[in-house]
């Protein structure tokens, strides 16, 4: 488990930089994606070289058809192989249906849905090679509350619901497709807090607005996703497959 070589996009703030840190064992190897903030991803990848794992730090735009191809290759190639791969990247659009736009919608498509097909087909051979050689090979991708709750009393979130459900369901595909030597799993995180100083889709009062809904009534933290995370890339997870695990105080039943 220590050892093992992992690819987590959208890494350098929020549930991507949680999941980092949470898998960041030592000698495990950690390629660190972000799109545009350097920063925020150098940050994480020191608190990964600090608790004993080795880290990189990628760049790209996953709209970008050939971003996760040559994520992939370069993890692959700077960690010496890939057994894990946390597609994360992501973004909340709540814009209606009414307003959406074809462009609007299609940012949300290519980032989320069509950016989670791309680095599948990508880390595939890669992952199946790790799992045929005994290796504990995982993909896990980060879905969202939007794509289940759909209530008047509650923002909706058209153009994210319908990629990130999109994800759900590939994640179903190739779990058969690549059983029995790779686990493919999701995990759905329901309202959770923003890192300070990141975007955020809703405002203070909003936020404050939700928590009566929520059975838990707190908002959820990148952490409590991230351990949900780890728990479907260790070895106690060997016999969970294309499953959507809801991590939302209960939000969505």
């Amino acid at each position: 488990m220590a050892e093992r070589r992992i690819l987590v996009t959208g890494a350098s703030s929020g549930i991507g930089a949680a999941t980092a840190r949470a898998l960041a064992l030592p000698g495990a190897g950690i390629a660190v994606h972000a799109r545009a903030n350097r920063a925020g991803a150098e940050a994480v990848a020191r608190e990964l070289r600090a608790a004993g794992a080795r880290a990189v730090v990628l760049m790209g735009d996953l709209t970008d058809p050939a971003t996760p191809a040559r994520l992939v290759e370069e993890a692959a190639a700077a960690l010496g192989g890939l057994e894990v791969v946390v597609a994360n990247a992501g973004f909340a659009d709540r814009t209606p249906v009414s307003a959406l736009t074809d462009e609007a919608f299609a940012r949300s498509a290519d980032t989320v849905l069509w950016g989670f097909l791309r680095l599948a087909r990508a880390a595939g051979p890669h992952l199946l090679r790790a799992g045929r050689e005994g290796g504990l090979a995982r993909m896990v991708a980060v879905s969202s509350f939007v794509a289940h709750l759909f209530r008047t009393d509650t923002t909706t979130f058209p153009a994210s619901a319908a990629a990130k459900a999109g994800v759900e369901a590939l994640v179903r595909s190739l779990a058969v497709e690549w059983a029995p030597d790779v686990t493919v799993n999701a995990v759905v995180p329901g309202f959770t807090q923003k890192d300070p100083g990141t975007h955020a889709a809703l405002d203070p009062g909003a936020w404050e607005a939700i928590l009566p809904r929520i059975p838990m009534r707190r908002l959820g933290t990148p952490a409590d996703v991230a351990a949900a995370v780890a728990f479907l890339a260790s070895p106690g997870a060997g016999y969970v497959t294309g499953q959507a695990i809801h991590v939302s105080g209960g939000v969505v039943m």
